[in-house]
């Protein structure tokens, strides 16, 4: 029975799916291509929407989204980065260490807006429904927010860079972030003009993408023991 509680479970119209899958398969981590644009308010407040909508454990909505637009801001942040990234660079060997020190990573500097994810594990107290055997399911569930402002993002042509390589501390301190919240990743948000069709690390030969059927077990597990 309809009431005011409960929406509509039936499938999307042809239409409808064809442009949520759409989104997915097109959606790409976008790395130097940005423009200089500044983003519509109205356009972030929906992507923010998006984010703000996703599942997350206990609805605790753990995370948090720290706008930046600061040049001089971003720049500090770009220069924790570089340290970080030059230090990444010494870890790969022969070709991957070429390949690694020829991709441009120029985003925090182009990309208009940077916005750096965090979680908060404190949000609904100490013993929360669904983390109680899992300590991470705050951290899992604020991934899912980012996916979702990802996929939002690429509705709106908006190109989106996820950036990891950094030091904690370092982003800490930029921002001012308490010890006890989880930094979970930096976003670079920008318009660009166009996207890889097939993930840029592909494109330039570190990795293909693997065959979905060796990765889909029937009833336990099959793969490496």
């Amino acid at each position: 029975m309809q009431t005011d509680l409960m929406t509509e479970a039936g499938a999307f119209s042809e239409e409808e799916r064809a442009a949520v899958y759409r989104a997915i398969m097109t959606r790409r981590d976008v790395r130097d291509e940005f423009l200089p644009d500044p983003i519509e308010e109205d356009v972030l407040w929906r992507i923010l929407t998006a984010a703000h909508h996703a599942p997350s454990v206990g609805f605790m909505q753990p995370w948090n989204f720290i706008l930046v637009r600061d040049e001089a801001r971003r720049k500090a942040v770009w220069q924790a980065f570089s340290k970080a990234n030059d230090e990444a660079a010494g870890l790969f060997e022969g070709e991957k260490a070429t390949l690694y020190r020829n991709l441009k990573l120029e985003g925090i500097l182009k990309a208009p807006l940077g916005i750096c994810v965090t979680c908060d594990p404190d949000r609904a107290g100490p013993v929360v429904l669904g983390r109680t055997h899992n300590p991470r399911m705050d951290s899992y569930s604020t991934v899912c927010a980012i996916q979702n402002l990802w996929l939002a993002a690429r509705t709106e042509g908006i190109g989106l860079g996820w950036v990891s390589i950094f030091h904690d501390a370092d982003l800490r301190a930029i921002l001012g972030i308490p010890d006890r919240i989880e930094i979970v990743g930096w976003l670079c948000l920008g318009k660009v003009r166009e996207l890889y069709a097939e993930p840029e690390l592909q494109v330039k030969g570190w990795r293909k993408r693997l065959a979905l059927e060796d990765l889909v077990f029937e009833e336990g597990w099959q793969g490496p023991s």
